[in-house]
Formats: structure tokens, sequence, C-alpha cells
């Protein structure tokens, strides 16, 4: 026993419990250093945020992969988060994450950010109340930001694909169709005008038998391109057959829809194709109609439709006909 009273076997027992705190101490630094790796290969935001000081006090390594910003600004000023949000969707973003007060989650949240250097990306954002703020704790809220840009191209794509016609890039028949008798209801409902339109390119078949059909192909195309510019928003153009088009004019009266129709007429009229050596032009004939009292579905108004059509073309093509 040494002059404090210790016993070799006090000091060996001592040795022991140091050499079992560094070990202690090493198993706590490999696991914190494998949370880390795990939090930075994981491809989503992980945040926490203080409600009642609303801040943000924690924020996982992929916000800036994934925000382009800096994580420190964000824990310093929760004014960043707004400042990353595409200015469209901020209303609903802000209007969501308080939802989660009253359900103590949210997991169908989704929005645009607007990174540093412009780009715009799409994000699931779900979350939930992890500590009620009780006992003089926190509320806390944490959730998780998951990049879901490529989910949402291969959406629109698919929903473009389904809906557009692939050579002239306008409404398909279907689409057409199925908007287009959306928009009749709305109309009877409402009391308000509508007016549709069919058209047809005059003698195309001529067209692909001298030209062939990649010249065809080209004259639909530059036809769909005409309409883009003579059409108002919020009218509906469409490809519901092989050179038959359609035009659906919502709040539309006679006179209005005639000038849109007189308007297509002339970019059409002014449109010149070359091939090889020859150069031509092309025309086509309309047929207008307008909804009418009685009128039970879209399908009245597309016979009449179809009928001042065919009246068009005996009448001498290129030309309006009303029904």
């Amino acid at each position: 026993m040494d002059e404090k009273g210790k016993t070799p076997q006090d000091y060996e027992e001592a040795l022991l419990a140091l050499l079992h705190s560094r070990a202690e101490v090493e198993r706590l630094k490999q696991r914190e250093q494998l949370f880390s790796a795990l939090l930075a290969s994981v491809n989503a935001v992980l945040w926490a945020f203080d409600w009642q000081a609303q801040r943000m006090v924690y924020v996982s390594p992929a916000y800036e992969r994934i925000f382009g910003r800096s994580a420190a600004l964000l824990l310093a000023d929760f004014s960043e988060w707004r400042n990353a949000i595409y200015p469209d969707d901020l209303d609903y973003a802000q209007s969501s994450l308080l939802q989660v007060l009253e359900r103590g989650a949210v997991e169908q949240r989704e929005y645009r950010i607007l990174r540093a250097d412009g780009e715009v990306r799409w994000l699931s954002d779900k979350c939930f109340i992890s500590q009620q703020g009780e006992a003089g704790l926190p509320l806390m809220v944490v959730g998780i930001a998951e990049d879901i840009t490529d989910k949402k191209q291969l959406e629109n794509e698919l929903h473009r694909l389904a809906t557009t016609d692939v050579l002239t890039q306008s409404s398909n028949r279907r689409y057409f169709f199925d908007n287009a008798e959306q928009a009749f209801d709305d109309c009877r409902r409402a009391g308000t005008p509508l007016a549709l339109l069919l058209l047809d390119v005059d003698d195309f078949k001529k067209i692909n038998d001298r030209h062939g059909h990649q010249a065809g192909d080209r004259v639909l195309q530059r036809l769909a391109q005409c309409a883009s510019v003579s059409l108002r928003r919020g009218d509906l153009f469409g490809r519901v057959g092989g050179e038959e088009f359609a035009v659906l004019l919502p709040g539309c009266d006679q006179g209005t829809a005639r000038q849109i129709g007189e308007r297509l007429q002339r970019e059409v009229q002014r449109l010149r194709f070359n091939e090889g050596e020859e150069s031509f032009g092309i025309t086509v004939s309309q047929g207008l109609t307008l909804f009418k009292e009685g009128d039970e579905n879209l399908s009245a108004l597309y016979g009449r439709a179809d009928a001042a059509l065919y009246q068009a073309k005996r009448n001498g093509k290129d030309r309006i006909e009303l029904a």
C-alpha cells in the first residue's frame, strides 16, 4: 500500500477503467463516423425544425447537394428555406407545413425549389412532430425531403405521350374530346357560349400522291403551328383524324369564332412548301357551329360542324361554312 492508501489492485482497476473508457470513446467515435457516412450517402435531406423558435436545428449533408445552397446559412436564418422555394409554390409549401400541427404528420407534399444556380427541382417533403413541446421541451418537427425531379419528368413525359399527337404536337383525339366534353358540360351549366370549328386540309391525298407522305407530314405540322399563333389562350386544338383538326372555342360568340377561323385561314394561306424544284401552298375548309339551346351533348355540335365542313368542300373549298 502506498502513502495514499492505494493498493496495486486499486491501480489495476483504475487502469482497466481508463482503458474501458478509452475503448468506449473509440467505439462512440466509430459509430459517429459510421452514422455520418450513412447520412452523407443518403440522397435525401433529413431535417429538424424548432417550431417555437422558427429555427432549423439540423439539416443533413444532402441539403447542399440537392438545394445547391449553404447549410450554414439555413441553420443561421430560416428565411433561407423560404428563399429556396420556387415562388409559385411558396404559399403551398408554407400552408402544407402548418398542417403538421393539426395532423401530427404530413406525407403528401410536393413542391419545387430554386437552386442557387437557377435550376428548378421537384421535392417530396414528408414531415411529422417528433416532440410535443411538453415538460419545457421545444416543439420539434422533423422531416425528409427527397429529390423527385426525374420521377416528375417521367410523369410529364408519359402524360405528354398519352395526350399529344406525336406528329403535330397538338392534342390527340382522345384528349381533345375528353376536354371538349368537360367544356361542353361547363357551358351548359353556366349558360356561356361555346363554338366548335372543324378543319380539313384541301386535296391532302393529292399532296401525298405527288410529293410523298413526308411532305404530307410537314403540311400537318405547319398547319398545327399556324393554329398555335392564331388561337387564343384557353382554346383547345387537336388532331382528330388523318388531316382533320378540331378547335374548341369556350366563351366565343359567332362573330368572334368566325374571326378566329378567318385568322387561321389567312395563316394557312401564307404557307409555302418546297419539294425539289416545285413549290406549293395549301388551303383548309372549315365547318363552324355554336352551342344551341337543346344541345344535350358534344355530339350534336360535332355533327353540325362536320356537315358544315363538307358543305365548305362542296362549295369550292378554302372557306368557312356555318351550321
